[in-house]
Parts: C-alpha cells; sequence; structure tokens
C-alpha cells in the first residue's frame, strides 16, 4: 500500500492526473505481480525444476541411476542404487543406500524413514545433490515427484508471454452463495475426479454474455477462491486444458475476479504434473483475452 501511495503521489507531481495515476498504480500492481510468478516457476524447487514421476507399487521400489530400477534418476546424479521406497498400505518409508547420500529435514537418512505425502500439509523432501523426492497421493495411488536443479526445462526457459494488461478485465462479479458448501466435481489429467466444497458461484458479464464460474476452496481454512476455468482463447492463444484464477473471498455479495492474474497450470510446463482441469460449468463460451498466454507461442 505504501509503495502504491508514493507511486501516486510521484505521478501527480509529475502532472498526471488521479484517474490516470490509479491507473498507472494498478498496471504497476499487475506487472509486479506477474514477475513474481515467472520468479517462482524458475525458483529452486519451482515447477520447472520438475523431472518426474513414478508412481509405487506395493512393496519395495528401488531407486538410482540403474535403469533395471522401479525409479530411475538423472545419469550421474546418484549411486546405481541408491536406496529403496517402500509402499506398505497407505504408508510409504525410505532406505538409502551406503555410499549414497540423502537428508531430510537436514538430518542424514540411512533407513527406514517414514515420508509424509502431499497432502499431509507438511511432506517430507529427500534431498539428493540437486535432486529432491518427495511423496504425492491422488485419489488411493501414492507416487514419487522428481525435482532437479538442472532439469532441461528450467534451462532452456525463456519468459512467459501475457495479453497486455485490460482494467476491463478486473470484474467486480456479483457472488450468489450457496446454502452449504456443494461439492463440486473437479476432473484432473489423471482421469480421477476429485469433489471440492464450492461456497458458491461467481456471475458476471463478459462480451456481452452473462457467465458464471464456481470458486471451490483448497482447504478448510482457505482465505482464497480458486476458479479453474477454460474459454474460447483455450487452445490458441492460451494453454489449452485452461487456466487458473485466485480471488480475495467474496465481501457485500461481490467478489472481485482480475483476469489479468490468469495464469497457465503446471502442465504446461512439465508432463509430470497432475493437474485439475475445470469442471463442466466453468467453460466459458466467450475469449478471455487476459492474463497468461500459451508458453512457447511467440518465442
Amino acid at each position: 500500500m505504501k509503495s502504491t501511495t508514493v507511486l501516486v503521489l510521484a505521478l501527480l507531481a509529475a502532472g498526471i492526473a488521479p484517474s490516470a495515476a490509479g491507473d498507472e498504480a494498478y498496471r504497476a500492481g499487475v506487472r509486479k505481480w506477474r514477475a513474481d510468478r515467472e520468479a517462482r516457476l524458475k525458483a529452486d524447487g519451482g515447477w520447472l525444476t520438475v523431472a518426474g514421476l513414478f508412481w509405487l507399487e506395493e512393496g519395495p521400489n528401488r531407486f538410482g541411476t540403474d535403469p533395471a530400477g522401479k525409479i530411475v534418476l538423472p545419469d550421474g546424479s546418484t549411486p546405481a542404487r541408491a536406496g529403496v521406497f517402500e509402499l506398505k498400505g497407505d504408508q510409504v518409508t525410505v532406505s538409502v543406500a551406503s555410499g549414497a547420500s540423502g537428508r531430510i529435514a537436514g538430518q542424514p537418512v540411512s533407513g527406514p524413514s517414514a515420508m509424509q505425502p502431499d497432502t499431509s500439509g507438511s511432506p517430507d523432501v529427500l534431498e539428493m545433490g540437486t535432486l529432491s523426492l518427495s511423496v504425492i497421493k491422488r485419489g488411493d495411488r501414492y507416487g514419487i515427484r522428481l525435482k532437479d536443479k538442472n532439469a532441461a526445462a528450467r534451462k532452456s526457459f525463456t519468459s512467459l508471454k501475457w495479453f497486455e494488461i485490460k482494467e476491463d478485465y478486473r470484474v467486480a462479479a456479483r457472488w450468489v452463495a450457496y446454502p452449504e458448501p456443494k461439492p463440486v466435481e473437479v476432473p484432473n489429467v489423471l482421469g480421477q475426479i476429485t469433489p471440492m466444497p464450492s461456497p458458491g458461484y461467481a456471475e458476471f458479464t463478459l462480451a456481452g454474455k452473462r457467465v458464471r464460474l464456481d470458486g471451490v476452496l483448497e482447504s478448510p481454512d482457505a482465505e482464497e477462491l480458486f476458479f479453474i476455468f477454460r474459454d474460447q482463447t483455450s487452445g490458441k492463444e492460451t494453454y489449452g486444458a485452461g487456466r487458473f484464477l485466485y480471488a480475495d473471498l467474496p465481501k457485500g455479495g461481490k467478489v472481485i475476479l482480475d483476469f489479468n492474474k490468469a495464469y497457465s497450470p503446471p502442465c504446461a510446463f512439465t508432463p509430470y504434473a497432475t493437474c485439475p482441469l475445470p469442471p463442466r460449468q466453468n467453460r466459458l463460451p466467450v475469449r478471455v483475452e487476459a492474463g497468461e498466454m500459451a508458453y512457447g507461442k511467440g518465442h
């Protein structure tokens, strides 16, 4: 807020009208948000470092650079036989072989050590040099997600591409709350369906059409609404499967949807993500020419 005030005062001092100052302050905020989005994508542990996904089988799952192992790591990153992940029911443990080096929360691991999955809220991460391995749970399936600071996708990344910022795409939508949160069936790229609680829907007008989007909550204590949507730019100017958008919780029967901050899901950058897809009711019959464009187009 302070930086925005300083910017407005500076623009006023330069003889720019208050409305124009407000417009520029808004645009500066969106540009910063976009820069932060790209920085997170490129960071250590960002989605560009995701280099593998291996579904576990019941019992031991050997990992290392040995191509005969269940989980094959990049050449030269670890010994051929670096250790074993073991799945027993809904429990995953890891053992690190003699001669290999692995740490969880900074502590050396030999084994067996329990690993909490991403659904626990505090997942354990096995660090091995430039690699990190963690457990994900999708439905009744458990897998190992591999991240590599030297991943090819990270090294070859150029930059994100965006539509021009247009204030018309910052929409004050009417919020229609359900009497009780309603489960919305959200599909994912694995073909699974996950019910997510929706407290209501946003109703607004775009391109002369009255449309609506169901918002969902990612956790019981979520402080934002999550919208997964597809529109008539999907598969053309924007990522084919759809885009994500977050918004503050509604106030006074309104929710602000800023499509200038709509962005592509992780699946746009790695084949090893398990992205949710737009529910049927969130497929808009209009073009949303705002936010992040498809990566690679025009680069």
